[in-house]
């Protein structure tokens, strides 16, 4: 598509959005992000502190403001987490509800984690499911 007809084509809504963006890999629920984690998956909490301060934070969760998020995950970043050693890594963004670590995933696999995923219903269902939560 050209760009002369990208600025004629009607702007997707935030809803149409998150459905192309999903459509692109598979999400997961709480029970597999938790087997996954202990396989040795990469659980990401990208909520703000306010929410981990009021909801407490999911034990061995790496924590990384969504602002962060790509230069602390990318392999060849030069502010890369230790925990983001290859593009192979199997990652499992968290948010609160499941809607913004969708976003946050389409941005994690454009610079190359293949594996990245989210978790469905975020931190939320997580907790609702009775898994470990630290306060």
């Amino acid at each position: 598509m050209s760009d002369a007809d990208q600025v004629h084509r009607k702007p997707a809504g935030i809803d149409e959005l998150l459905d192309r963006v999903r459509a692109g890999y598979e999400r997961i629920g709480p029970e597999e992000a938790a087997a996954e984690a202990a396989e040795g998956a990469l659980l990401v909490d990208i909520r703000y502190a306010a929410l981990r301060e009021k909801d407490g934070l999911i034990p061995g969760a790496l924590v990384v403001e969504r602002n962060e998020l790509e230069w602390r995950l990318d392999p060849q970043g030069s502010h890369r987490a230790p925990q983001a050693v290859s593009h192979d890594l199997r990652v499992v963004v968290i948010c609160n509800e499941g809607y913004a670590s969708s976003l946050a995933v389409a941005s994690l696999r454009q610079l190359g984690l293949h594996r990245a995923t989210d978790l469905t219903g975020g931190f939320q269902a997580w907790r609702s499911a009775g898994l470990p939560v630290a306060p």
